[in-house]
């Protein structure tokens, strides 16, 4: 089975990390005969803008379109707008191929640390992160009124359909129901009068169809509290477009931090290419010092193989993860360590060898 991959390593650390996730790639394609893959590079990013004015080909998503899966490095550089970077490239990807799932893993693996105190409680770490990835505040919907006057006025709209909200929660029971674990809906029905209760109550009708999931919901302040305080009470757990993107990387900071935190992008139905990336941004201070933490470019890498239908090799990478971290013989400095970037990914593919040998 050959596999086309294609890949976007952006600015900064991103070239350096995911060549690390591709020497993962590349070993398991040595191990397993019946697994290959091929790949191909666009320059597009922020770097890309500064020569060309703008953040990817005209043509870029046609491009991008038969490939079986986008693999991200990073996006962001000194004297780019974020809105720019964020909108001309990443979300026109999303939402061009219609990837309106976003996954993000927050869990404690072993050998890494906590900010939390060492309370056996308070390191049962394990939760999945469904965030909504088409619509809410990340619409693009509002206005600026009178701009530069004594009465400007910026309108932000969050837009929550029908079927973006519904087809979100839907899919949250879903994967609910196929691992065996509760589902925490997290939204502001207090306060957002509107989105949120509207987002409640397809909650609860979608939740009929699901008799043997056990439901929370929380507004997401108390769930913020209840992720520092009690983070073992969330197993899988849905949200909007803007609460996910806080939470989860509240989350990546109680389980390791961002170098550990690894995101898919997904359009369930595959009618068109999922986008798997490290969600750590391109850390432009430490590019090119070949320091740069490669863990959740690997880790993104563990979710293409689950995509792929291979999740016993998507095990096997988040095992070799968790072996490097543990033995400690190649960790990065920000996990302690003084490993390269390149000596990290070397250490990862001689454990997975090593490990499927064993077998």
């Amino acid at each position: 089975m050959t596999y086309r991959i294609a890949v976007i390593p952006g600015d900064g650390i991103g070239p350096e990390v995911t060549t690390e996730g591709l020497k993962v790639l590349k070993t398991i394609e040595e191990l397993d005969p019946s697994l290959s893959f091929s790949f191909e590079s666009f320059p597009w990013g922020c770097e890309y803008y500064t020569e060309n004015g703008k953040m990817m080909d005209d043509d870029g998503i046609e491009k991008l379109k038969d490939f079986d899966a986008i693999y991200l490095g990073a996006v962001g550089f000194p004297g780019v707008p974020d809105h720019i970077s964020l909108w001309d490239l990443l979300l026109k990807i999303r939402k061009g191929f219609d990837q309106y799932v976003n996954l993000r893993p927050i869990k404690l693996l072993n050998g890494s640390s906590t900010p939390l105190k060492d309370d056996p409680k308070l390191r049962n770490i394990d939760m999945l992160v469904v965030r909504e990835n088409s619509e809410g505040e990340y619409a693009g919907a509002g206005d600026w009124l009178f701009k530069g006057k004594p009465e400007e006025v910026v309108l932000q709209t969050g837009v929550f359909s029908r079927k973006g909200t519904e087809r979100i929660i839907r899919h949250a029971f879903e994967i609910a129901k196929e691992s065996g674990k509760s589902l925490t809906s997290i939204s502001k029905g207090n306060a957002l009068n509107y989105s949120m209760v509207f987002w409640d109550e397809v909650f609860e009708e979608v939740s009929q169809d699901y008799p043997e999931v056990t439901t929370y919901s929380y507004l997401v302040d108390a769930a913020a509290m209840f992720f520092v305080t009690d983070p073992g009470r969330f197993e899988i757990v849905v949200t909007s477009n803007l609460f996910g993107d806080i939470v989860t990387d509240l989350g990546a900071g109680l389980a390791g931090g961002l170098g550990l935190a690894a995101g898919a992008n997904i359009n369930p139905e595959r009618n068109y290419p999922s986008m798997f990336e490290p969600v750590h941004g391109s850390a432009p201070d430490i590019a090119g010092k070949g320091i740069a933490n490669p863990l959740a470019a690997v880790w993104s890498v563990s979710q293409i193989l689950d995509h792929f239908g291979h999740e016993d090799w998507g095990a096997r990478v988040l095992e070799a993860i968790e072996t490097v971290l543990t033995e400690k013989k190649a960790n990065t400095p920000d996990l302690g360590g003084d490993a390269s970037t390149s000596a990290v990914g070397t250490e990862l593919c001689r454990v997975l060898e090593e490990k499927f040998k064993n077998e």
